[in-house]
C-alpha cells in the first residue's frame, strides 16, 4: 500500500524543514509513502529551504502556486499528482505530530474504514487559541445536528481518505472551509468517519496561526449549503 502525503504550505519557513524531515521519518507500518508539497505562493524562503530538501527527502514532489490560493486550492492541485492508494492531510507547522501515523492508519489496517479523522479531543489536550477552540467545537455540533452524527473534531488537521473516495468527491473549497467541506460531502455520499486520538501542540496568531474568524463564518455556510442547497 501507498500512502500519498498531501502538504500546503504558505510562509512557514521556520518550520518546513523540520516538518519534511519528520513526515519522511516517520514509521508507517508495510506502507510506501510519497510526499507532495504544495508551496501555496509563499512570499518568503520557504519555497527554496523545500527545494534544498529534494535530495534529502524520499518519494518528494514539489508542486508551486503562483499565488497564495488558500489550502484548499493546495489540496485540490496536490490530488491531481496522488499516486497512493490514500491520502493524508499534513499542516506544514508542528502542531500535529507524524509520530501519529500509525495511529491515523490502524482503522484501516485492521479493515474498520477508508476514512479517519484525528481527533484532538477524544482524549485531554492542549487547547488551542480560544476563539478557534470554540468555533471547532460549534462546527463540529453544527454538522453533528445535521448529519446525524458524533463526531468530536470536523477542523483537526489530520485526515485520512481512500484516494477514489477523496477525488470522487468532487471539492470546490479554496480556503479553510476544506474541512468543513470534505466531512459534510463524505457524510452527504454515506460514508462513514472514525477518528482516534491524536496529540496536539498548539500555536497562537504570533507564532504563525492563519485562521481568523471569518474563516469561521465560511465554514458554518459551507456546512448548511451543502446539507440543505447542494
Amino acid at each position: 500500500m501507498v500512502l500519498s502525503i498531501i502538504i500546503p504550505v504558505f510562509n512557514e519557513e521556520n518550520l518546513i524543514e523540520e516538518i519534511l524531515k519528520r513526515v519522511d521519518n516517520a514509521q508507517v507500518l508495510n506502507w510506501e509513502k510519497e510526499i507532495i508539497v504544495v508551496d501555496d505562493g509563499s512570499t518568503d524562503d520557504s519555497k527554496s529551504k523545500i527545494q534544498n530538501l529534494k535530495s534529502k527527502v524520499q518519494n518528494l514532489r514539489i508542486i508551486s502556486h503562483k499565488k497564495n490560493l488558500g489550502k484548499g486550492a493546495a489540496i485540490r492541485t496536490a490530488l491531481n499528482y496522488v499516486t497512493g492508494d490514500y491520502v493524508l492531510i499534513q499542516d506544514a507547522d508542528l502542531e500535529y505530530s507524524p509520530n501519529d501515523f500509525q495511529k491515523l492508519l490502524s482503522p484501516i489496517q485492521k479493515g474498520e474504514a477508508q476514512i479517519v479523522y484525528g481527533s484532538r479531543n477524544l482524549e485531554p489536550a492542549k487547547r488551542g487559541y480560544f476563539l478557534n477552540f470554540w468555533g471547532g467545537k460549534f462546527l463540529t455540533f453544527l454538522t453533528n445536528l445535521l448529519f446525524k452524527t458524533s463526531l468530536t473534531d470536523i477542523n483537526t488537521g489530520y485526515k485520512v481518505f481512500k484516494t477514489e473516495i477523496l477525488k470522487n468527491l468532487k471539492l470546490e473549497s479554496s480556503r479553510f472551509e476544506f474541512c468543513e467541506e470534505v466531512t459534510a460531502r463524505a457524510l452527504k455520499a454515506g460514508y462513514k468517519i472514525v477518528e482516534v486520538p491524536i496529540s496536539y501542540n498548539p500555536r497562537g496568531v504570533r507564532e504563525g496561526k492563519k485562521l481568523r474568524p471569518i474563516d469561521g463564518l465560511v465554514g458554518f455556510w459551507a456546512i448548511v449549503r451543502l446539507k440543505f442547497f447542494n
